[in-house]
Protein backbone atom coordinates (compact mmCIF):
# COMPACT_ATOMS: atom_id res chain seq x y z
CA UNK A 1 0.00 0.00 0.00
CA UNK A 2 2.82 2.53 0.18
CA UNK A 3 3.55 2.12 -3.35
CA UNK A 4 0.01 3.44 -4.21
CA UNK A 5 0.51 6.00 -1.29
CA UNK A 6 3.55 7.29 -3.02
CA UNK A 7 2.23 7.02 -6.71
CA UNK A 8 -0.73 9.23 -5.45
CA UNK A 9 1.12 11.70 -3.67
CA UNK A 10 3.34 12.09 -6.62
CA UNK A 11 0.48 12.67 -9.00
CA UNK A 12 -1.13 15.39 -6.92
CA UNK A 13 2.23 17.42 -5.98
CA UNK A 14 3.41 17.51 -9.44
CA UNK A 15 0.65 18.21 -11.34
CA UNK A 16 -0.55 20.90 -8.97
CA UNK A 17 3.45 22.00 -9.09
CA UNK A 18 3.33 21.65 -12.61
CA UNK A 19 0.08 23.83 -12.52
CA UNK A 20 0.96 26.42 -9.95
CA UNK A 21 4.78 27.13 -11.68
CA UNK A 22 4.69 29.60 -14.64
CA UNK A 23 5.80 28.65 -18.05
CA UNK A 24 5.37 25.31 -20.09
CA UNK A 25 6.48 22.34 -18.48
CA UNK A 26 6.64 19.13 -20.89
CA UNK A 27 6.06 15.90 -19.89
CA UNK A 28 3.30 13.07 -19.19
CA UNK A 29 2.00 11.43 -16.38
CA UNK A 30 4.97 9.49 -15.70
CA UNK A 31 7.34 12.63 -15.29
CA UNK A 32 4.60 14.10 -13.22
CA UNK A 33 4.77 11.38 -10.99
CA UNK A 34 8.39 11.52 -10.76
CA UNK A 35 8.76 15.11 -10.63
CA UNK A 36 5.92 14.93 -7.43
CA UNK A 37 7.82 11.94 -5.50
CA UNK A 38 11.36 14.19 -6.06
CA UNK A 39 9.51 17.19 -4.71
CA UNK A 40 8.53 15.04 -1.99
CA UNK A 41 12.08 14.18 -1.00
CA UNK A 42 13.02 17.75 -1.66
CA UNK A 43 10.64 19.03 0.46
CA UNK A 44 10.36 16.70 2.78
CA UNK A 45 14.72 16.46 3.14
CA UNK A 46 14.60 20.82 3.46
CA UNK A 47 11.68 20.46 6.23
CA UNK A 48 13.86 18.65 8.23
CA UNK A 49 17.29 20.96 7.95
CA UNK A 50 14.90 23.48 8.92
CA UNK A 51 13.10 21.93 11.78
CA UNK A 52 15.96 20.24 13.41
CA UNK A 53 18.75 21.59 11.53
CA UNK A 54 20.19 18.19 10.40
CA UNK A 55 19.94 17.59 6.80
CA UNK A 56 18.60 13.93 5.89
CA UNK A 57 17.09 12.55 3.00
CA UNK A 58 13.24 12.18 4.33
CA UNK A 59 10.11 12.43 2.32
CA UNK A 60 6.91 13.40 3.13
CA UNK A 61 3.67 11.28 4.01
CA UNK A 62 0.53 11.31 2.27
CA UNK A 63 -1.56 14.07 4.60
CA UNK A 64 -2.59 17.70 3.69
CA UNK A 65 0.87 19.21 5.19
CA UNK A 66 3.30 16.24 3.32
CA UNK A 67 1.30 17.04 -0.20
CA UNK A 68 1.88 21.25 0.51
CA UNK A 69 5.52 20.27 1.07
CA UNK A 70 5.77 17.75 -1.62
CA UNK A 71 4.58 20.68 -4.35
CA UNK A 72 6.97 22.97 -2.67
CA UNK A 73 9.33 20.69 -3.19
CA UNK A 74 8.51 19.64 -6.81
CA UNK A 75 8.14 23.43 -7.22
CA UNK A 76 12.43 23.70 -6.81
CA UNK A 77 12.80 20.66 -8.43
CA UNK A 78 10.99 22.04 -11.70
CA UNK A 79 13.18 25.19 -11.25
CA UNK A 80 16.08 23.24 -11.02
CA UNK A 81 15.20 21.14 -13.98
CA UNK A 82 15.00 24.25 -16.07
CA UNK A 83 18.11 25.78 -15.01
CA UNK A 84 20.17 22.58 -15.85
CA UNK A 85 18.43 22.20 -18.83
CA UNK A 86 19.11 25.88 -19.95
CA UNK A 87 23.17 25.44 -19.49
CA UNK A 88 22.73 22.82 -21.96
CA UNK A 89 21.32 24.09 -24.47
CA UNK A 90 23.04 27.45 -24.36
Amino acid sequence: MNIIAWVILGLLAGAIAKAIYPGSQGGGILSTMILGIIGAFIGGSLYSLFSTGTLQLTATSLSIPGLLIAIVGAMIAIYIWGLLSRSRSA
